[in-house]
């Protein structure tokens, strides 16, 4: 299969960073070259101590589209994963600031990955320093994120799923084989240990947010009748 370039989007405490991180440990051991992109956002906070004020966004938004872009990513030989886009950037500047003047930019660099990840909502908030507001501000996050791909007119798969589920979904998202029962238990072992003895999401199987309309039906006819 041809090399892909993946943008991995989603609310706060959703897993971006470690499904990015799972997903180039795999390739890598199935043989694939990998460049993997870190989040600048989380970079800045780190750095600065604080989060970025409205005349700040664009300049995190720019750094976060250079860093996936030639000369830095050899696109044509190997895989790119993509830890956020601008395009999250220009959500939290709406979100926070009103500010909707990050989108063209934002919109016009998603335009060039094969495909967009989206992780769903279905892990436990946890917090993380200076850049999680709180559980409150995901489910308006997950929309904006899919108001503004959609309305765009850009494809994407929503994630869901517990620990090996999850990266076993975003395998089957981008076309390749989930991984097999033994690479699952040495995964589970180590890097998914924080997932074990949590419930499991209605959609595990699923990668399409097409399914996504049957899930939240079912979740509302059962809040109805209890």
């Amino acid at each position: 299969m041809k090399p892909l370039s993946v943008a991995v989007l989603g609310a706060e405490s959703t897993g971006k960073s470690w499904l990015s991180q799972a997903l180039a440990s795999v390739l890598r051991a199935r043989g694939q070259e990998v460049h993997t992109v870190d989040e600048v956002l989380r970079q800045w906070c780190e750095r600065e101590g604080r989060t970025p004020q409205r005349h700040e966004q664009m300049a995190i938004a720019q750094q976060q589209a250079q860093a996936a872009n030639p000369p830095n990513h050899p696109a044509l030989n190997s895989w790119l994963l993509s830890d956020t886009t601008p395009l999250m950037t220009a959500v939290y500047s709406q979100l926070l600031f009103e500010d909707d003047s990050l989108y063209p930019m934002a919109l016009a660099h998603q335009a060039l990955y094969d495909i967009t990840l989206v992780t769903g909502l279905d892990l436990p908030w946890v917090a993380d320093g200076l850049q999680r507001d709180g559980p409150q501000v995901r489910g308006p996050v997950d929309t904006l994120v899919r108001q503004a791909l959609e309305k765009a007119g850009m494809t994407y798969r929503v994630v869901y799923g517990q620990g090996p589920r999850r990266l076993n979904n975003a395998l089957l998202a981008l076309g390749l084989a989930g991984e097999d029962a033994t690479a699952q238990h040495i995964r589970e072992q180590s890097q998914f240990a924080i997932n074990q003895g949590r419930s499991v999401w209605y959609c595990n199987d699923c990668s399409d947010p097409g399914c996504e309309h049957q899930l939240f039906t079912r979740l509302l006819k059962q809040r109805s009748a209890s």
